[in-house]
């Protein structure tokens, strides 16, 4: 992907890209608070391996070095991505693969390819909103904004119990159907363009009882047709947007790390169903459930490229930052900071509410039957995000990054700096 991306857009140099990771990764940074707690907490993954120097993790401030990372990123600055692929990282995954019993074999890393996708999108009161269409989880961002756009958000009080609830019972209908029918579709047909008809937004919006949380909430039957995660936004000068994310899935992923090459396997097929009768089943060659999905959004001349990170937090997130902007008038920062909930679970009516909202307001949900487990102020759990954003006709950029995490919203250097 990262090779694609270069020869079509990219201006510099293949190797000179690499340059501050092998920096980095040769030399040390120092661990933050939030890296160290992620760390110590997925420590259990990681024993016997360099990553817990003296057996534990590395205290906060401490420089932490892999050569082995280095290497690997050397590799691939020299040889494109057919070191990974088909070269010397390939040979060395494989190593690790049939050292621990794994079934990987050179065919199945050599035969992989990325690809160019056509968005999936919807608008919402006016401004178009994308997301990558499935295996990712993107269409459920887009459902949830259709079931919203049913209810008078605009102008409400983004923290008050009405608005808050349209919210949440948006995301269990739109959560019903994205484990109901979210699958590789290579392999089954997802009725993407059912599930975002403002015709079946309609129908599912009417489910939605104001006075009450529901709790066992059923997918729906749309129309068929025939026939470890970082987050980065940039705006360049010249407006161009790239929004990009990718994970490895939980902390440190499998947790088997590649012999020699300091980085681990991801652990991504857990999100197979094992049900092989479920559209995402466990199959050969198929992908799995994905949750990663970076967005865009536009309206005249302003574009918005965004995302959250946090698993199954990352559809909900998306469509309640949306909302922040088009229906409550903020701007970037303030939608990436304003106080969210999020729902971790398929079925049910618990979830999770940062600490922000007010306690009038959280109790008038627990009345209509919202079952409330309160975080800090600014949690992860429901997730870290950053935005960036072009004004055309200004010709200016905007950027901004969640408190979180330990992101930033980084200007271009000016002239003056010398650069």
């Amino acid at each position: 992907g990262w090779e694609q991306l270069h020869r079509k857009f990219g201006r510099l140099p293949w190797g000179q890209l690499f340059g501050p990771a092998v920096y980095y990764a040769r030399n040390g940074f120092p661990v933050t608070e939030l890296i160290q707690n992620g760390w110590q907490a997925a420590g259990g993954k990681l024993a016997g391996s360099f990553f817990l120097p003296s057996g534990a993790a590395p205290a906060v401030g401490d420089i932490f070095r892999n050569p082995d990372l280095a290497r690997a990123f050397d590799l691939i600055a020299s040889g494109g991505a057919g070191a990974f692929y088909k070269g010397e990282i390939a040979r060395a995954i494989l190593k690790t693969s049939d050292r621990l019993g794994g079934t990987l074999t050179a065919a199945d890393l050599a035969e992989f390819h990325s690809e160019w996708v056509q968005p999936i999108s919807v608008e919402y009161r006016g401004w178009k909103v994308y997301e990558l269409p499935p295996n990712g989880q993107g269409m459920a961002a887009l459902e949830m904004l259709n079931l919203m756009e049913r209810f008078p958000l605009e102008g409400s009080d983004p923290a008050g119990a009405e608005t808050l609830h349209v919210k949440m019972e948006a995301q269990k209908l739109a959560y019903a159907d994205l484990r109901r029918y979210l699958a590789d579709p290579r392999f089954s047909q997802v009725p993407v363009a059912g599930l975002l008809s403002k015709e079946y937004a309609a129908e599912r919006a009417g489910l939605i009882d104001p006075k009450r949380a529901q709790c066992d909430v059923k997918p729906g039957a749309p129309s068929k047709p025939l026939g470890d995660t970082i987050y980065m936004a940039a705006v360049d000068r010249d407006g161009n947007i790239v929004s990009l994310i990718q994970s490895i899935y939980q902390s440190f992923g499998s947790g088997v790390l590649v012999d020699g090459m300091g980085f681990h396997l991801h652990n991504r097929g857990g999100l197979f169903e094992m049900d092989a009768a479920h559209p995402n089943a466990l199959a050969p060659r198929k992908r799995p459930f994905h949750t990663i999905i970076p967005g865009f959004m536009e309206k005249g001349g302003q574009r918005i490229g965004f995302g959250i990170m946090g698993g199954l937090n990352q559809a909900q997130a998306h469509a309640q930052f949306v909302s922040h902007i088009v229906d409550h008038g903020m701007n970037l920062q303030a939608a990436l900071e304003a106080p969210r909930f999020t729902k971790l679970t398929f079925g049910g009516c618990d979830l999770l509410m940062e600490a922000r909202v007010p306690p009038e307001a959280r109790r008038r949900l627990t009345a209509i039957g919202h079952e409330i487990t309160v975080l800090g102020d600014y949690s992860p759990q429901v997730g870290g995000g950053q935005a960036v954003m072009r004004d055309i006709a200004a010709k200016t950029n905007y950027g901004a990054s969640s408190p979180r995490k330990d992101g930033a919203a980084i200007p271009e250097p000016p002239p003056y700096l010398g650069r």
